[in-house]
């Protein structure tokens, strides 16, 4: 190598010449081509192994990793008395941490080909003049990136470059300056999506300098940034409420406006007339720096025989009523052509696949989540991206979108194809598995031109700030795709190619060939039992292999999965050395469904999962739930708890939050009750403090699942339970509208609750009194109005507009109207709601007490006929009707002036139809005895 320039004693200067850099929190822009000279300064050679030392002989036997080395290299040379300041040492090992991190990103995510091998720049000769050594070093450095039992892709290429990186940022890191700081966070981050799942080891230290970041004092740009990127972080880890309040921040801090809208067009090439279409609107706050010329792989045309390529906006306004806006749009977005949008800011751009990602990571597959997300990526393609990373990312975002429609799934397909042709093409290194006889890479299309191309500084700019997918992650992928798409051969030869085990047999089991999985995981596991390994038939039934793979413990769950075995979960538990969560959850879903169901072991099963990995919302959920069925009421309310504090948009989460809650209910206090710690009284306790707490547990989850039925349900119940006055009468209300609007049409009366809303009208007929609650004008002519915002006016709605509409056969129902009636001092339609509820009581029980002499049914009408006659003809009939003006001597009309002749007609027609069964009964007597009281007799 040659000899490297004079390297600056501090990160004041950066390594292309650019202006002093401060203490920031991106301070540093480098590229891979910056590594050869820093590896050639002398602290590099030493912390590399590039000078003797015996511990490179315990690399080579594979005692100890190489990253380990690096580590305990650098540690001894900070330490050691030299020319150069601690402060020096700790610059240059950071720059060689950062270039060795950045390379590793180029050769595996973004690209171009490294100029340089990285064998020969980071390894001493003496572990890689052998190739068996080299092989055998990378690997060892592959499996040692293992955490909690999880482990990372077995083919990593130039794995040096990462232990490099992760040796020197992490592992022998002190808490130094934010840059230092940063780098840590972004190696660490790095490292977590190398791994098959998130563990909760490395997501403990990646937020932990998450945290040290926010407190920093950051420019506006640089906090921008910041908040992009713990949103990408928050992302992978699933907290997607989380990440969208950073990616909303991040656009306030950096004036971004954008909006998801509508707008008229046509989609369609058949379109005879504009409909509304979403758009997402879009403006970076400065846009005289912006390159004119967008940079980035081939946009795949859609090629489709209905749909446009992109949509035709047209210059008419959209119809208010047909389209819920999402956001609110600004004047100056609104003046934007939608057909024609300004080019957006990198930065800005990648704000908007950030948001595209929170969105789809919660619930990939659902419709609606797709046609929100769309046009967030369709927006930084249309306008154009002048970062060739970030316009990578958005065709990225659109495949993963278009690829659950018909009319484009096959451009989805054939443009991820493409994408990953690209970075097969970009990082693909001499000893690459994917290289053909020729030393090309293969490629399933065409190779991409030069033109679509870009250097890698261009892609690694921004490569924090993006949901960046690793090569292989991203060939998995596409393989997946594949097999949704039938193509299970395409994907199976990936998945092959790549050495994906785990996938390749998952991708067996879901075609229902569990032999030919079960034979390719034993295989990595076992032993042959016959002579040759190849013969289709061997069935690998020997003995373990030694050593196991590193990912033993993933494919040791899926080999129970596929044979319902709970041994291979314990087996997999005890082989990661007690750390892979992922056995526990395994074995406790085993026990749950076992017959019986074994809910004392599964929560046990649970509970040492998540002492491994603490942030997994998942497991916490599925605790909860065994903890209720077994009545651990406090330990679910404890456990549910947690999960919403993981997820507080799990609405089921705090639903069952609510129940456990309830049952955790606190006995009445006594009178000689004193609180030793509170020093409170009775008198200070509110005797339904759970009650409320389980209803403000409710209230969210309706708020979050405001179309499940169920949830509301217990709304209703839960704040109906609360005695008056206390009761919370507004949520009982909104509980049982919110219900009747969700199930009305299917379930019709049956979805009103009866005893709760005859509690309502009692309240409102002892509470208030009609007069205070009406509006009256100065126009005399005018009837006055209820003030509906009143809980008696919510309660009179309620029953107006909500449960009259869907009374068909229920009496009880008509005579709460009733008692509505008489509130409002309307006898008339009091009168009405007696008689409807006498007709559908006597229609329900006229079979069994006319026609099968059923005693039961026959008392019922008994008891309705005397309500009717005593309750409502004689109370109202003489009435004067509601609503009169009388002028002089003019009478009062009467509400039903022959009242008596309707009662006579009612008793006359049950005695003329129950005489065969009933003449002489009790209830014959009885009716008879009404009889006389209204003929006077």
């Amino acid at each position: 190598m040659a000899e490297s320039p004079e390297y600056p004693s501090t990160l004041d200067s950066a390594f292309d010449g650019a202006s002093p850099v401060k203490d920031r929190f991106d301070p540093i822009r480098l590229t891979t081509s910056n590594i050869v000279p820093i590896i050639n300064l002398p602290l590099s050679q030493k912390v590399l192994g590039r000078e003797s030392s015996e511990a490179l002989a315990q690399v080579a036997s594979g005692d100890i990793s190489y990253t380990d080395f690096v580590a305990e290299q650098a540690r001894s040379a900070l330490q050691s008395n030299d020319d150069q300041s601690t402060e020096q040492k700790q610059s240059q090992l950071l720059h060689l941490g950062l270039a060795a991190l950045f390379a590793f990103l180029q050769s595996n995510v973004t690209g171009p080909p490294l100029e340089f091998s990285s064998a020969e720049a980071i390894f001493p000769s003496s572990l890689r003049s052998e190739h068996q050594t080299l092989r055998a070093v990378r690997a060892k450095i592959i499996r040692d990136l293992s955490v909690d039992g999880e482990a990372a892709y077995r083919l990593t290429p130039n794995p040096e470059l990462f232990a490099v990186a992760k040796a020197l940022l992490s592992d022998a890191a002190t808490d130094g300056p934010l840059h230092a700081k940063t780098a840590r966070m972004r190696a660490n981050f790095l490292h977590q999506k190398m791994l098959s799942e998130v563990t909760s080891s490395l997501q403990d230290v990646i937020y932990k300098d998450v945290e040290a970041l926010e407190k920093a004092e950051l420019t506006a740009d640089e906090r921008g940034r910041f908040l992009l990127e713990r949103a990408i972080i928050h992302t992978h880890h699933s907290f997607d409420a989380k990440a969208r309040e950073d990616i909303d921040e991040a656009a306030k801090v950096r004036r971004f406006e954008f909006a998801l809208t509508g707008k008229m067009g046509k989609r369609t090439k058949f379109q005879d007339r504009d409909i509304s279409q979403l758009v997402v609107l879009a403006k970076s706050a400065d846009e005289t720096s912006l390159a004119s010329e967008p940079s980035g792989p081939k946009n795949l045309d859609l090629n489709d025989d209905t749909l446009l390529e992109s949509i035709s906006f047209s210059e008419q306004k959209p119809d208010e009523e047909s389209l819920a806006i999402q956001d609110k749009v600004s004047a100056s977005l609104e003046s934007i052509d939608a057909n024609n949008q300004p080019i957006l800011n990198p930065v800005d751009s990648a704000l908007l696949l950030a948001l595209a990602s929170a969105i789809t990571n919660t619930a990939p597959e659902n419709g609606l989540t797709r046609e929100e997300t769309n046009p967030y990526a369709t927006r930084v393609l249309d306008g154009g991206s002048s970062n060739w990373q970030i316009y990578t990312q958005a065709l990225l975002v659109r495949s993963r979108v278009e690829g659950y429609r018909s009319r484009t799934v096959e451009r989805a397909v054939l443009q991820m194809q493409a994408l990953v042709d690209q970075v097969i093409a970009d990082t693909a290194t001499s000893d690459d598995a994917a290289q053909t006889e020729s030393g090309e890479p293969s490629t399933f299309l065409p190779r991409p031109e030069q033109s679509e191309s870009a250097p890698a500084a261009e892609r690694l700019e921004h490569i924090w700030i993006l949901n960046f997918s690793t090569r292989w992650s991203l060939e998995a992928e596409l393989a997946k795709r594949w097999v949704d798409l039938g193509g299970l051969r395409t994907a199976l030869e990936i998945y092959e190619r790549l050495h994906l085990w785990a996938e390749a047999a998952l991708c067996y089991a879901a075609t229902e060939r569990e032999g030919k999985a079960k034979a390719l995981i034993r295989r990595q596991l076992y032993e042959a039992t016959g002579p040759d390994e190849n013969d289709e038939n061997e069935l690998f039934e020997g003995p373990e292999r030694s050593p196991l793979p590193a990912d033993a413990p993933r494919l040791l769950c899926i080999l129970g999965d596929i044979n319902k075995d709970e041994k291979m979960y314990e087996r997999a538990w005890e082989v990661s050395g007690e750390r892979y969560a992922r056995a526990q959850r395994s074995l406790a879903r085993h026990y749950l469904t076992s017959s019986p169901p074994e809910l004392e072991k599964a929560e046990a099963a649970y509970k040492k999962s998540l002492h491994i990995n603490r942030l997994n919302h998942g497991a916490w959920f599925a605790l909860g739930c065994v903890q209720l069925e077994l009545q651990k009421w406090q330990e679910a309310t404890d456990t549910f708890t947690r999960t919403v504090q993981l997820d507080d948009t799990d609405g089921q989460a705090w639903s069952n939050l609510a129940a456990a809650m309830l049952r955790t209910s606190a006995p009445e206090p006594t009178p000689d009750t004193v609180d030793e710690v509170t020093g409170e009284t009775p008198a200070d306790v509110d005797p339904h403090k759970r009650k409320r707490e389980a209803l403000s547990a409710l209230q969210r989850a309706a708020q979050l699942k405001g179309t499940d039925a169920r949830i509301w349900d217990n709304v209703l119940t839960v704040a109906a339970s609360i005695p008056p006055p206390a009761t919370p009468f507004r949520d009982v209300i909104t509980a049982q509208r919110r219900i009747i609007e969700l199930i009305g049409a299917k379930s019709g009366e049956k979805c009103v609750d009866v005893a709760i809303l005859g509690m309502l009208v009692d309240f409102l007929n002892t509470a208030f009194a009609y007069e205070d609650l009406l509006i009256r004008s100065d126009d005399e002519s005018e009837a006055p109005i209820v003030r509906t915002g009143t809980i008696p006016g919510q309660i009179l709605s309620l029953v107006d507009n909500n449960v009259v509409p869907l009374i068909t056969h229920s009496a009880i129902l008509w005579q709460i109207v009733a008692r509505v009636e008489v509130f409002r001092d309307r006898p008339s339609k009091a009168f009405d709601a007696h008689e409807k509820a006498w007709r559908a009581t006597v229609a329900a029980n006229a079979q069994g007490a006319f026609q099968m002499g059923d005693e039961k049914p026959w008392l019922e009408v008994v008891r309705a006929t005397e309500k009717l006659v005593r309750e409502g003809y004689a109370k109202f009939g003489p009435m004067d009707r509601e609503g009169q003006k009388l002028e002089g001597d003019q009478e009062a009309e009467l509400v039903a002036k022959d009242w008596r002749f309707k009662a006579r007609s009612a008793v006359r027609g049950i005695l003329g139809k129950g005489k065969d069964f009933w003449d002489g009964t009790e209830g014959w007597d009885r009716l008879k005895e009404l009889q006389s009281e209204v003929t006077g007799n």
